[in-house]
């Protein structure tokens, strides 16, 4: 699709197609160059067109969701990033208890839903900062629930424009991942929930939010967790063998360690991606030089 060919289909949808788009308000952590082009639809036909026809161009997508665990290059200038527009944020309820909630809404409105509606089992979502599509690719959790335990299945569209339904006892879920391919955009979700007393519900939501609270950096430029937790290498979090193999603050340029949570790494002010890429990599080299353990990163990369 030519320049003008996408102009003339920017003025026919209802989304927003933009060139040349700054990314560095799209991401918690506030790091990000410019993408080559920033499209948001607003309907599946949207999304379908576009795909089918950009899609000869080698084009390099990109979905993005809350940008919640996001480190962004400055040199992204060939790439084309998609987010999913607020016709892909809708809630509903089935009379089985089934949650039905679009890829792009954010997981905390969808734990609001479910205790509004007296059902029990997706408190944990409350603490994750991120999008429905965006738990379902990497298996989101905290405090012992993820998204494979509640994921009934999962609608998507290919970037060849095909939608189809994936049943979660399909998906491989592994610590952080699941098996599912990097060409799918997450459309919507099934989640299974189970009948509960409002009152109950709200309880466990604020206990977790306390617990988040007294253990966790908020109201920060954070892309929260950076390193997953090491499994079978050590009984020891991540966070641990950061503190014991850091000495004092370290910090490149504005690019720190969180003094709340070691796994937290900040922008205190206009780190650049190179500040937080370097600190990523020292922090890393010497956890390896003093536990011998290779930790493997949370926080996804894109450059």
């Amino acid at each position: 699709m030519t320049s003008k060919n996408l102009d003339n289909f920017s003025k026919k949808i209802k989304g927003k197609l933009r060139f040349d788009y700054s990314l560095k308000n799209h991401t918690w952590l506030n790091i990000g160059g410019n993408a080559k082009i920033f499209f948001v639809p607003e309907t599946l036909t949207e999304l379908r067109d576009f795909l089918l026809n950009i899609k000869n161009e080698n084009n390099n997508f990109f979905i993005i969701g809350a940008g919640s665990n996001l480190l962004i290059s400055e040199n992204i200038q060939d790439r084309i990033f998609i987010k999913l527009g607020k016709n892909f944020n809708k809630l509903s309820l089935t009379k089985d208890n089934v949650i039905i909630a679009g890829g792009s809404i954010l997981d905390k409105k969808v734990s609001d839903f479910a205790c509004e509606n007296h059902l029990s089992g997706l408190e944990f979502l409350s603490c994750i900062p991120g999008t429905v599509g965006g738990g379902i690719r990497m298996n989101s959790g905290c405090f012992g629930s993820e998204f494979k335990d509640v994921l009934l299945s999962v609608q998507v569209m290919d970037f060849d424009g095909r939608v189809y339904t994936i049943n979660s006892r399909d998906i491989n879920f592994n610590y952080r991942k699941t098996n599912l391919p990097k060409n799918l955009i997450f459309l919507s979700a099934s989640f299974k929930a189970n009948k509960k007393n409002m009152n109950e519900v709200k309880e466990n939501i604020h206990r977790l939010k306390e617990k988040k609270e007294k253990s966790q950096p908020l109201r920060v430029k954070t892309g929260g967790s950076t390193f997953k937790n090491p499994k079978n290498q050590t009984e020891k979090k991540v966070w641990e063998l950061i503190q014991d193999s850091i000495d004092g603050q370290i910090s490149f340029g504005d690019a720190k360690i969180s003094e709340k949570h070691s796994n937290f790494f900040v922008n205190s002010k206009n780190a650049s991606f190179e500040n937080m890429y370097n600190l990523i990599n020292f922090v890393k080299s010497k956890v390896k030089e003093k536990t011998g353990i290779s930790l493997e990163l949370e926080l996804e990369i894109v450059n």
